[in-house]
């Protein structure tokens, strides 16, 4: 029974954390912050972490592991093109909304180490852009992908279209009045990214 407390009360301050963090930003929460959080001592956070740095580490290794789990579940051959109609090609930003709940802060946590540089936000970045030029090569060997001088540069292209829906999620939601994550704003978003990429967003005088 103790053990499984000891657990419970891990977990709930881990989480507790993770939403300050994605919140405030890890150097504006305080242990104090997080204990108050979880409903508990501070000196069980720090029995339970050593430190904040302890706690912040199991935090980013929390959020890790989730995306790790979550790459290594997506189809190696992912769905392209069918009778000139684009199937169901699971996004990164599909995929989160599918296995996390609505109101989970990993979004905005997610979206902090990103934008800041953090060595955990640049080990999932890459991860991500590996799974983008598994796709994009197998689009390019089945002929649905327009040929392209420079590979890398054309996946990570549609790879920063999907992220914009993690990274300006609020912005976004405010201006098209559709929250990006949510289903429909996920088709929405789609409709429209697809018929860009399939037929230009430019119209050009006829020479």
């Amino acid at each position: 029974m103790a053990s499984t407390q000891d657990a419970t009360a891990r977990a709930q301050i881990r989480d507790c954390a993770l939403r300050l963090f994605g919140e405030r930003g890890p150097d504006a929460v305080t242990v104090r912050d997080i204990a108050a959080c979880a409903g508990v001592s501070p000196g069980l956070v720090l029995h339970h972490f050593g430190s904040k740095q302890g706690l912040r580490d199991a935090v980013d290794t929390h959020v890790e592991t989730l995306f790790e789990d979550m790459l290594a579940h997506t189809v190696e051959e992912p769905d392209v093109f069918a009778s000139g109609e684009p199937q169901a090609l699971k996004s990164f930003a599909e995929l989160l909304a599918s296995q996390i709940p609505k109101d989970s802060p990993i979004p905005q946590y997610l979206r902090r180490l990103l934008l800041s540089g953090d060595p955990v936000g640049r080990a999932l970045f890459r991860q991500w852009f590996e799974l983008s030029l598994t796709a994009t090569d197998a689009m390019d060997a089945s002929g649905n992908l327009r040929p392209t001088p420079d590979r890398d540069a054309m996946t990570a292209f549609l790879m920063v279209n999907d992220l914009a829906m993690i990274l300006l999620h609020d912005h976004i939601a405010d201006v098209i009045g559709t929250d990006p994550l949510t289903q429909e704003g996920m088709q929405r978003w789609a409709s429209v990214a697809f018929d860009v990429y399939l037929h230009g967003a430019f119209t050009k005088e006829d020479s």
